[in-house]
């Protein structure tokens, strides 16, 4: 019985191969643009929409119908949007799986597997995972505080001498992360606006669908390059550090990983977080005034924002390696399961009002990180660069406020990690610091 049923799951794998196969094959041909293709239904796409600040209904309502979901595709694929059965997904790691091989063989992506930790399983990811963590303790990380600062404080100074409205996302939300992110692997100064470039390819799934994965694709080529430059002369920054510490343990190919993975975690999510809770406090002048005037409220409103606001809209793919119950519902092995992370964090049954921004609420829970052992082992550094940027921006420009209608703001439509294409704001005339409490 157990041959039959290897068997059968076998013959199951490789007939959805062929037509995620057949699938892709006729995205790359034409250009495909998801958005605008009547193809797709709108329950897959769901998940990755948002209308303005908030998650779009239809994915509300299907979490109202129970917290797991099958989505209407030829490949079984289910949606979980439950916090606390999407919370039993990504702890379960001898049950789902995150390597990345499957969905390779599915034709899901392109040949260069995304790099780091999110899409791989123990016992490699436990080997990865005890490289880095010592990396991202607070005792380590705080020396990147004074950097954070002034990198904030370098883009508020350009930012004042512009004249005119600014691009928030542009001046702003994208140079803070970039630049951290730089510091802390050691890209060269010559080479940080093209990494900008490269992390925002691959997140927007906006246009043809297979750009991003192309960008994955020459992402890791480019860290390969990195890898094998710092090999020769290691900096002081994280990948000379790994190459002085586990250069004979990791090849070029699992560094240039693990840089990518911090790329994808560490650079794009942030700015994105930077940009919307921005804009967030703009709309909000008791939020703001907040943030503005009470240094001990700011951990609390970081980590709300970070709940309500959720830009990794899905958690990385994982397909069950046997058959499960995921909140009384039988998931087969073979089939992929998504977490919507958006939709999980506005859980009404966890976080009351969850549509509302509650900063006194306890958000600490949250699943905008992940949970269980892919969780995000950037977080930390995330929320220290937001803890920074926020306050610095509002006490700078006590006197910011949006350039445009509130209507014109061009979000991204459909894409993994959500944000805004362009924040312009009038910084008024107050241009320098305000202390708290003033």
């Amino acid at each position: 019985m157990k041959e039959v049923l290897r068997s059968a799951t076998d013959v199951r794998s490789r007939l959805t191969g062929w037509v995620g196969k057949q699938v892709l094959a006729h995205l790359s041909k034409s250009g495909f643009d998801l958005e605008s293709s009547w193809l797709v239904p709108s329950r897959v796409l769901a998940p990755l929409r948002r209308n303005g600040l908030n998650p779009v209904p239809e994915l509300a309502r299907m979490h109202a119908r129970g917290p797991i979901t099958r989505l209407p595709l030829p490949v079984p694929v289910w949606l979980v949007t439950g916090y606390e059965a999407s919370k039993s997904v990504l702890v379960d790691s001898e049950s789902f799986s995150n390597d990345f091989g499957h969905f390779k063989d599915l034709g899901l992506f392109a040949e260069e597997a995304p790099g780091g930790l999110g899409f791989s399983d123990p016992p490699e990811h436990t080997r990865l995972r005890k490289v880095l963590t010592p990396e991202f303790t607070m005792r380590r990380l705080s020396r990147l505080i004074p950097r954070i600062e002034a990198i904030v404080t370098d883009q508020l100074d350009l930012m004042s001498m512009k004249d005119g409205p600014v691009d928030l996302v542009e001046d702003f939300a994208m140079p803070v992360p970039a630049l951290t992110i730089c510091e802390l692997l050691g890209v060269p100064a010559s080479e940080r606006e093209e990494f900008q470039r490269r992390s925002v390819a691959r997140f927007d799934l906006g246009g043809a669908a297979t750009a991003s994965l192309s960008a994955v694709s020459e992402s890791v080529v480019y860290f390969r390059e990195l890898v094998r430059a710092q090999r020769q002369a290691p900096t002081d920054g994280l990948l000379g550090e790994l190459i002085r510490k586990h250069g004979d343990e990791l090849d070029d190919d699992e560094l240039a990983g693990l840089a990518d993975g911090l790329l994808t975690g560490g650079f794009e999510t942030t700015a994105s977080m930077i940009s919307l809770g921005t804009l967030a406090m703009l709309r909000d002048p008791d939020l703001l005034a907040r943030v503005r005037d009470d240094d001990e409220a700011i951990g609390g409103v970081v980590d709300e924002l970070l709940r309500h606001q959720s830009v990794v809209q899905v958690a990385f793919l994982r397909v069950a390696r046997k058959d499960v119950l995921i909140a009384g519902t039988r998931v087969r092995a073979g089939d992929i399961v998504a977490c919507s992370l958006s939709q999980a964090n506005r859980d009404p049954s966890v976080y009351p009002s969850p549509d509302d921004i509650c900063p006194s609420r306890s958000a600490g829970q949250h699943l905008a990180f992940g949970y269980g052992a892919h969780r995000c082992i950037g977080a930390e550094l995330a929320k220290m660069e937001l803890r920074t940027a926020y306050p610095a921006l509002v006490r700078r420009f006590p006197e910011m406020r949006l350039a445009v209608d509130p209507g014109a703001l061009s979000f991204r439509k459909l894409s993994i990690v959500y944000g805004l294409h362009s924040l312009p704001v009038h910084l008024g005339q107050h241009t320098r610091p305000i202390p708290p409490g003033l």
